[in-house]
């Protein structure tokens, strides 16, 4: 998947333009029946599928007071839509510029960049200032600038639609196998790992930390059994979300031990998937009543991995 992070021409070099448009904030299962049709139609008519997004939320700009948490970022975002078939990646930052669009500039924008053939979205999608533009519009105009609008159903749970929202709720409250059913995938967190204190290594449980940023929706501080991609591969893992209480003076953070694992890691990405919760966080009277803990979680987690 090509990834570009400026406007630019692609109707230029890329024919039988399929776009989908929205946010996809985590990618779940109704962003997917969005872009998987979008590349169907692309793949009907020897297209190419593009989505066409924003590096940040819009109501980062437009109002910060009402930003949710974000459930993934964009590195997560570019890997879920990569494996779902989409061949361009179009992530613009979203600017007061861009919010003044009227619907009818974001129409012109979009017939001049890409001329699509085909404009997905979901039920819920606005567009240019003040979300004036609705999916109605693009499919009553949609014909004038040259494309053909299809608006996705939502996709229910429980007879209400998945939403981010809803998911943002999920995982506040650690419903981990519901959260994993609405995003269609274990929940996952993807980053650039960081120095720790070091101390899993004299407990026999060497970690490599992720940061947990103020923006991002985590799920409740505990121990779970996981899988960790790292260069293509995938190992069984234990994460650990907490402050450490058993030690002072540590911050919030990821902390996961990568089974059969002793490669240097400090700087490069990782891939958490979070398959199950094995237990709550726990302070414990000292070192060793942690290490035997811990080997217990080790094997409760067995159970989860692969294999």
């Amino acid at each position: 998947m090509r990834v570009f992070s400026k406007l630019a021409a692609l109707s230029r070099e890329y024919k039988n333009i399929v776009v989908a448009l929205g946010m996809f904030d985590g990618v779940h299962i109704g962003h997917q029946s969005i872009v998987r049709r979008a590349v169907e139609l692309a793949r009907e008519i020897d297209g190419t599928a593009v989505v066409f997004t924003f590096s940040n939320h819009p109501l980062a700009v437009v109002a910060p007071q009402a930003l949710p948490k974000q459930i993934g970022n964009n590195l997560l975002r570019e890997r879920r839509l990569a494996e779902l078939g989409v061949d361009v990646l179009v992530s613009i930052p979203f600017t007061k510029e861009f919010a003044s669009k009227s619907p009818k500039a974001f129409l012109e924008l979009l017939q001049q960049l890409f001329a699509p053939r085909y404009v997905v979205t979901g039920p819920n999608y606005t567009f240019g200032s003040k979300g004036r533009g609705t999916q109605r519009q693009l499919l009553r105009e949609g014909p004038a600038y040259g494309f053909q609008a299809e608006v996705c159903q939502a996709v229910l749970r429980d007879g209400r639609a998945v939403s981010s929202t809803r998911i943002r709720a999920l995982v506040d409250k650690g419903a981990l196998q519901e959260v994993n059913d609405f995003l269609g995938y274990p929940f996952t967190v993807v980053g650039r790992v960081i120095h720790g204190d070091r101390r899993g290594r004299t407990l026999g449980f060497p970690t490599a930390n992720l940061a947990i940023p103020d923006e991002r929706v985590m799920l409740p501080n505990g121990v779970y059994a996981c899988d960790v991609i790292h260069a293509g591969r995938h190992y069984a893992g234990l994460a650990n979300i907490g402050d450490n209480p058993t030690f002072e003076g540590c911050n919030r953070r990821l902390e996961v031990n990568i089974q059969d694992f002793c490669q240097d890691i400090y700087d490069q990405v990782i891939e958490v998937r979070f398959l199950a919760k094995l237990r709550e966080q726990q302070k414990f009277a000292g070192k060793e009543e942690l290490i035997a803990q811990m080997h217990r979680d080790r094997e409760n987690a067995r159970r989860y991995w692969r294999g």
